[in-house]
């Protein structure tokens, strides 16, 4: 592979904002693997976030791509799997698995897409250097007649329809809005864009904590929500608090503690068995490899209030974020029920090409 930028890249990355800023390129923002792709001729190069690679776990891509990309080139894009109109991050993470036969079925059960949103290198050119609104013209070119499963992102200018994306884009299983500014270049590893998500609050239960990894003090909480049949399921964590704060949460909640944890809803946690029939926190992945997945059971009586931005299934797609205790709330109380849930967009209306720039 002789390209005018090799691999590894890392891509450019965005901050965090509350509103859509005004007068820039707006796209959706997609909930996948985010994938540098190099190809020159024959040879597709699939690289991860970090840089490493990603091409051994989705060969029906690395076929595609080389069908629909020009021949030398380095574009920026999510990878994604859509299951009922929506995109499904759990069918993508299974694609992460060692064996080369696991990986073959399931990209025939499950073929992932790749969604383009911008262009690093064209030919012999380098584009690092060449404002976005010039790239994304000459991405659009590149992938004039491309086929699925190879989208091109769509893009605007409107500001109100980046609005109307933000609201109706979510019930496809989008994260959110990304807002890039026109003439900026493209710069790898660095926080140059903005990315404005969804935030929603739920009311859920305090059942148990992870220490942190630098010592005796409390690394996350364990999060649960009461199901339709009473069972207390493990929804995700809550894990941002100053290094002070996280020695007094030791303290005060230590009466809580359980220990041994018999009579916890979720002290069969070790056993793989048990995770079967209800979420648990502990869970083995094949993301965790040798992380130390022990924890500490509370009793579940305490009740806190987190923002989360959306749901993957059962659970917060991310870590929940603080917000205030809730005294004045029964942890009987804490119920999937209480979720809003989006109103369903179908993606395919998504990717069924990209609008007019503006």
């Amino acid at each position: 592979m002789d390209l005018p930028v090799m691999p590894p890249v890392k891509p450019m990355l965005a901050k965090s904002v509350k509103k859509i800023p005004p007068g820039m390129q707006y796209e959706a923002k997609w909930d996948g693997f985010r994938a540098i792709v190099h190809r020159d001729g024959d040879e597709v190069v699939l690289g991860s976030r970090t840089g490493k690679p990603l091409t051994r776990y989705f060969p029906e891509l690395v076929a595609a791509l080389a069908g629909e990309l020009p021949p030398r080139c380095v574009v920026d894009g999510e990878i994604v799997i859509v299951r009922d109109g929506r995109l499904d991050f759990d069918l993508l993470s299974e694609r992460i698995h060692p064996a080369a036969s696991r990986v073959r079925t399931l990209a025939e059960r499950t073929p992932a897409a790749f969604v383009a949103f911008d262009l690093l290198a064209l030919g012999d050119r380098s584009l690092l250097d060449v404002p976005l609104r010039e790239r994304r013209e000459l991405l659009a070119g590149a992938l004039a007649t491309a086929r699925p499963p190879v989208h091109l992102a769509p893009a605007t200018t409107d500001r109100e329809l980046a609005e109307r994306w933000f609201e109706q884009y979510e019930g496809a299983g989008l994260d959110g809005v990304v807002a890039k500014p026109l003439d900026l270049p493209y710069r790898p590893d660095q926080r140059l864009m903005f990315k404005i998500k969804h935030e929603r609050t739920a009311d859920v239960v305090v059942a148990g904590y992870r220490f942190h990894r630098s010592g005796p003090m409390l690394g996350s909480l364990l999060l649960g929500l009461y199901d339709e049949g009473g069972a207390l399921q493990h929804v995700g964590v809550c894990a941002a608090f100053p290094m002070k704060r996280r020695a007094e949460l030791i303290e005060e909640l230590a009466p809580l503690v359980m220990d041994p944890p018999k009579g916890h809803p979720w002290a069969a946690w070790a056993e793989e068995s048990a995770h079967a029939g209800a979420r648990l926190p502990g869970a083995p992945s094949r993301w965790s490899g040798k992380k130390d997945l022990s924890w500490v059971a509370l009793r579940p009586e305490r009740v806190v209030e987190v923002a989360y931005d959306h749901m993957e299934g059962d659970r917060f797609r991310h870590t929940a974020q603080f917000r205030r205790w809730r005294p004045d709330r029964a942890p009987e109380s804490c119920v999937y029920a209480q979720l809003e849930e989006p109103v369903r967009y179908d993606l395919a209306r998504v990717l069924a090409g990209s609008p007019p720039s503006g």
